[in-house]
């Protein structure tokens, strides 16, 4: 696991250009501590750069940039689960190693299988390859879009990096997307392929982007995307796969050369995750846990009960609202892009890296996956309302029920309606109150960005799962994950996205899939020998803390909602519990960019 950025722009000179991406490798050294470097071609004017956060062959030989075959220089961010496999049919196919690196067996990989390549990696990653033969430089990305990867061919050439911020350095990138606050407001998060940046966009999950030096040109292509379908119908042989296949995921997120964290929240995704790790390597695993002196918040009896049927090392810490007061502005500066969550996963993240820890696995991807959201069972009813006429739904936006507040959305088309109407923050109304602006504008800024895939042949609760998978998981816990744990150096690992695991499962039919009362109920009964009793029949609470409560009461949260009568009006709204706290997050983010 690393950070990257990299610049190749024939129009600059290159010690301007290796200045640039030292500043850029400096600005992501917290994702990457142990170690750092860069790599030039003067003739092309290339360089690239690396920040790397050790996790497989600790010695100097993982140093990045690395090359290979006097051909190929790669800069990597993530993790190839099944390197060792691959490494070893590519020995046999004539390959040459010198390192015990998943790296090297990348660039080994292409030599081999050009595009091919990525196709077959079981991971997560987001990587640069610079093919000097060809003059061509290659940008990829994990087809779960587990890792990021932000470029621009802004005034020609091409820039990435593996965080926004790191453009911050780039001089002819610095012209700010005016449309984000619309999107954060909306959506709680800035979704993908929107930023911050007017002329920065993050590489679709899936993709490959070439450059050529020799035609000065771009070409974007997809290697790998999910499609839903009805293969699998019988529940006992579907049962049997998902163990078989989630316990081989698991097994091979375990392949490190530093030991292993868990984060067990309590809940049944952590749980069945921290289940089978400890079956791999109970010895070497350590399990993290947070709770609360606010008992409504803490999930301490659930964790105990894990913990003791486990067997594994553990580190539980009490967190209380002090140390909430005093994180919160460092946790802001930490966002890289604005959301209104991830706090949670920061404080975790702060316990792992206490712990010693480089890398932990996570019970993410799994709501998504097998149906653990209320959305599930609410998108039948909501795409009978998306039929409403226009008219009815504008009467529902100012209605004083909040439940009916966002029925405006649906008359947007598609996913995107369905999407704001069930998880949006602000209304259109709204926006455009917060933002001084026209609602007419705030309309067209939401209609022409995002675009989605038709999926109205799905059934509906696929048509949940497609979204939540697309926008949620990839726009906000995903991007969250990743950023608030590379604040601490830490690698968070997603055994749900393996690439096996979300094709079974996006191939089992809706009948199999959800047939139950309860939410996720098909990965529940597969693991019903596995996991206590007492985790698979408790209510499902999401990774929260006592937000409200201690927002209301920090000084912070005060100092930023003074100035003005509006900044005023929404922390008292706030307060009177009008206004949810993750509402108030996302206008905080606003304020605190100066907007």
């Amino acid at each position: 696991m690393c950070r990257i950025a990299g610049i190749l722009h024939p129009g600059k000179p290159l010690p301007e250009l290796e200045q640039i991406v030292q500043s850029m490798c400096e600005l992501l050294k917290h994702g990457g501590p142990d170690d750092g470097g860069t790599y030039s071609a003067a003739q092309q004017h290339l360089v690239l750069g690396n920040r790397r956060l050790a996790l497989q062959d600790l010695s100097p030989a993982g140093h990045m940039p690395m090359q290979y075959a006097a051909r190929y220089t790669i800069t990597f961010n993530g993790e190839i689960y099944n390197f060792k496999e691959l490494k070893e049919e590519l020995q046999h196919a004539g390959q040459v190693f010198h390192n015990g690196t998943d790296t090297e067996v990348i660039m080994a990989a292409y030599d081999q299988w050009e595009m091919q390549c990525f196709t077959k990696f079981k991971g997560m990653f987001a990587l640069a390859i610079w093919d000097v033969a060809r003059e061509e430089l290659i940008l990829a990305r994990d087809a779960a879009g587990m890792k990021p990867l932000y470029y621009s061919t802004h005034t020609g050439g091409i820039a990435f990096a593996s965080e926004m911020r790191a453009f911050s350095v780039v001089p002819w990138l610095q012209q700010a997307n005016d449309t984000w606050p619309i999107h954060l407001l909306a959506y709680g998060h800035i979704p993908e392929p929107v930023t911050t940046l007017q002329h920065v966009q993050p590489l679709p999950k899936g993709c490959t982007l070439t450059y050529r030096i020799s035609q000065g040109n771009v070409t974007l292509r997809s290697f790998k995307h999910y499609s839903y379908t009805s293969e699998f119908a019988f529940a006992e042989p579907v049962k049997a796969l998902i163990r078989e296949q989630l316990e081989q995921s698991v097994k091979r997120h375990l392949v490190a050369d530093t030991p292993i964290g868990c984060f067990l929240s309590g809940g049944l995704d952590s749980s069945i995750i921290a289940s089978l790790a400890s079956k791999q390597q109970a010895e070497k695993l350590i399990s993290l846990s947070i709770y609360f002196k606010e008992g409504a918040f803490s999930e301490k009896p659930y964790q105990d009960i894990m913990i003791n049927s486990i067997g594994c090392s553990n580190n539980q810490w009490l967190l209380e609202e002090a140390d909430f007061h005093k994180a919160l502005p460092t946790i802001f500066g930490d966002m890289d892009m604005p959301s209104c969550d991830g706090i949670n996963t920061w404080f975790i993240s702060r316990c792992a890296k206490e712990s010693g820890l480089k890398a932990v696995l996570t019970g993410i991807g799994g709501d998504e996956l097998l149906g653990g959201y209320p959305s599930f069972n609410r998108m039948e009813l909501a795409g009978r309302l998306h039929q409403l006429s226009p008219h009815l739904l504008d009467i529902g936006q100012r209605s004083r029920f909040k439940k009916l507040n966002r029925l405006s959305y649906l008359k947007m088309r598609g996913i995107k309606g369905l999407y704001l109407f069930l998880r949006g923050h602000f209304t259109p109304v709204e926006i455009a109150r917060q933002l001084d602006m026209d609602e007419h504008e705030v309309w067209s800024v939401l209609n022409e960005l995002p675009n989605f895939n038709d999926i109205s042949d799905l059934t509906a609760k696929n048509q949940a799962s497609w979204m939540e998978f697309n926008l949620y998981l990839q726009n906000q816990l995903l991007r969250d994950a990743d950023v608030m744990g590379m604040a601490h150096g830490i690698e968070i690992r997603v055994p749900f996205l393996d690439d096996d695991f979300i094709r079974l499962c996006t191939h089992i039919s809706s009948a199999v899939k959800y047939n139950g009362k309860s939410l996720k109920p098909l990965l529940g009964d597969s693991f019903r020998h596995l996991i206590p009793a007492a985790i698979l029949n408790r209510p499902k609470m999401g990774f929260a803390f006592p937000f409200a409560d201690w927002m209301k009461q920090n000084q912070y949260v005060r100092n930023m909602s003074e100035g003005t009568s509006r900044n005023r009006d929404n922390y008292e709204r706030f307060v009177s519990g009008k206004l949810h706290w993750s509402q108030m997050m996302t206008l905080l983010l606003i304020k605190e960019r100066g907007l």
